[in-house]
């Protein structure tokens, strides 16, 4: 028999492990560009569900709090004055600000 058959063998579970991390890296390689737009998309979701609960729907604050709460944990400030809402989350930051009463609330672009 062939030594890697041997390893196969004697080994079943660290085989079915390293199987199942290549296929997880072959997964990974093909979705990278998801997986890197993945961070921004936590915190502008954040930042634009919390303006649009407080500022369009007149919520309380503790209501919208929990209405938009992650499992992934992020930041969250809230501007009342200028109504404008800035959420961090996994590194990122994302705004957004209170447009009008017909616009409602919109997506400020990043500074860089």
């Amino acid at each position: 028999m062939s030594s890697r058959r041997m390893f196969i063998l004697r080994r079943p579970f660290s085989s079915l492990l390293l199987l199942i991390l290549a296929a997880l890296a072959v997964l990974a390689w093909q979705y990278r560009v998801n997986l890197q737009a993945f961070p921004t998309i936590i915190s502008a979701y954040t930042a634009k569900e919390y303006c649009s609960c407080r500022y369009v729907m007149n919520n309380p604050e503790a209501y919208c709090l929990g209405y938009v709460k992650q499992y992934v944990p992020s930041t969250l400030i809230d501007d009342s004055g200028q109504k404008k809402v800035i959420a961090n989350g996994l590194g990122r930051t994302s705004s957004a600000s209170w447009q009008g009463e017909r616009q409602g609330c919109r997506l400020l672009p990043s500074e860089p």
